[in-house]
């Protein structure tokens, strides 16, 4: 596949909020599973992270998805939060919202019973995690 794009293209990048118990992940353009499953390696072993720690899923950029249910499922099924841990996904488009959920119903049918939900807008997000607003 060739991209003309920066090099730097970081379509799903991670900041952990250590002291707020959180991870927030932001995925924008086309985003692939090989970029999901290299973020989530990558926050496994980051040292700030903990597989207790809440997370929010920011996908209001991401305008698609380049992966095959069969890829969304084995992500789906990958256990990098904890069963105690509420994962809140967000998305602007009906078609990125249906994939959210479609990570969700994965999950529930897996060993991974992290708790996720998929919204439509942000605040009723962090309402569902008790958050009033995002870190700073």
């Amino acid at each position: 596949m060739l991209d003309s794009g920066p090099t730097n293209r970081m379509p799903f990048s991670y900041v952990v909020y250590r002291e707020h118990r959180l991870v927030i992940s932001t995925g924008s353009d086309l985003v692939t599973w090989e970029e999901i499953k290299a973020r989530q390696d990558q926050t496994q072993t980051d040292p700030d992270f903990n597989s207790e720690f809440d997370q929010i899923v920011d996908l209001r950029a991401v305008t698609g998805f380049d992966m095959t249910s069969d890829h969304a499922r084995l992500l789906a099924r990958r256990i990098i939060f904890s069963a105690t841990s509420k994962r809140a996904f967000v998305a602007a488009s009906p078609g990125v919202f249906g994939v959210g959920r479609m990570w969700e119903l994965f999950t529930e049918m897996s060993d991974n019973q992290s708790q996720i939900r998929v919204f439509y807008d942000l605040p009723s997000a962090l309402k569902w995690l008790g958050l009033e607003s995002l870190p700073h």
